[in-house]
């Protein structure tokens, strides 16, 4: 991993988002930010793309299926829907030289998501997670915390109030704009009031190493496992391995949804979506299963839990947005759905705006107790 940085942290709330302008003309209380983490000067070179998030994601490179008249792909957040490449991965690479590639993950998308995915998460993994973390030895400075792919920071800002003792958080991220995100709005204490610190560093997830993890107490990842390939999910495992640290891997997509009332596209597009997420060797709704695998294979245990989304008329702007982006994925994978396909949005959407809609969008979260390093049970 790459590039560490620290960050001034305004506990807990994701600020505005800035404008065309550099950070420190546009986001009040992030002022100095530059000299804190390199390469944030100015935040449109970071993330192209962001000055307008209404306007529709770039169309499908294979078949001309999307319009700007069409139901599907329109208004739609970067990251509810399909990237503009289909194999370009999530938040974990470090970008590339094509200064004006969108970014697949806006913040817009994952401040809408983060009260679903707090809601989701299984509280059933934290009894043991806890359990194995109190298990000497301790550091004495508290627990360091490995965040990889941490978007905005919605890990940190669940779990650490959830764990006792002070804190270290290192978050990792490709991004340098979410990643100074994930630092200012980062929690500042933990459950029994003890401090929490982080510091951030861009990176690749296939370069962990048992080095890179030295010390670490925990690793945490949300959202993360479906977009990696095998060969990274066991580069993951063996560097928590090597490292003898537990991970807690939250929010990896199944591959079930359910909706009310059932349509008959429901099926068809479920398909064609979790073809999607298999793109380029990602393992999309195969991840948790993979993963179990990797982990047991260097001795660790592991437990699994459900963690679905359960969304409603309370949550109709996150509703919309998945809608969106899970149809348009799945016209992105099969072009000869969209004509159908739109008119199933067009219905789904207005279910939606009329509170009428129900669905459970299934996710599993995976804890991986790995032997200590030092080899004790």
């Amino acid at each position: 991993m790459t590039e560490p940085a620290t960050t001034p942290q305004h506990g807990g709330t994701i600020p505005a988002r800035p404008g065309h302008r550099g950070v420190a003309d546009t986001a009040p209380g992030l002022r100095g930010v530059a000299d804190a983490a390199p390469g944030l000067r100015d935040v449109t070179d970071a993330a192209p793309g962001l000055r307008d998030v209404t306007h529709p994601v770039p169309g499908p490179r294979r078949g001309d299926v999307e319009h700007e008249t069409t139901t599907v792909g329109r208004s739609v957040i970067p990251g509810a829907g399909p990237a503009p490449r289909p194999t370009e991965r999530a938040t974990l690479r470090l970008r590339g030289t094509e200064a004006d590639e969108p970014p697949r993950y806006a913040p817009e998308w994952l401040r809408l998501r983060e009260p679903a995915d707090a809601a989701a998460r299984s509280h059933d993994l934290l009894d043991p997670l806890r359990i194995r973390l109190a298990v000497p030895p301790r550091r004495a400075d508290g627990l360091v915390v490995h965040d990889i792919g941490c978007g905005t920071g919605s890990m940190g800002r669940w779990l650490a109030p959830r764990l006792d003792g002070a804190q270290h958080w290192v978050l990792h991220d490709r991004d340098p704009y979410l990643l100074h995100f994930a630092a200012v709005a980062s929690p500042r204490s933990a459950a029994d009031g003890s401090h929490v610190t982080v510091e951030t560093r861009r990176g690749d997830v296939a370069r962990l190493t048992p080095d890179a993890l030295a010390g670490a107490s925990l690793v945490t990842a949300s959202a993360l496992l479906d977009v990696l390939t095998r060969e990274e999910v066991g580069t993951l495992a063996a560097a928590c391995a090597g490292a003898g640290c537990p991970a807690l891997l939250t929010l990896s997509v199944a591959g079930r949804v359910e909706l009310t009332a059932p349509h008959p596209m429901d099926e068809e597009i479920t398909e064609a979506f979790n073809a999607h997420q298999r793109r380029g060797g990602l393992l999309g709704p195969d991840a948790v299963t993979v993963t179990a695998e990797a982990f047991a294979e260097h001795g660790a245990t592991v437990r699994l839990n459900p963690s679905p989304w359960r969304l409603g008329p309370g949550q109709a702007a996150l509703t919309e947005q998945w809608l969106r982006g899970w149809v348009g994925a799945a016209v992105e994978e099969r072009p000869e759905l969209a004509e159908r396909a739109d008119r199933y949005l067009a219905e789904r959407l207005a279910a939606c705006a009329a509170g009428e809609l129900r669905a459970v969008v299934h996710h599993s979260d995976l804890l991986a107790l790995c032997r200590p390093a030092d080899g004790d049970a």
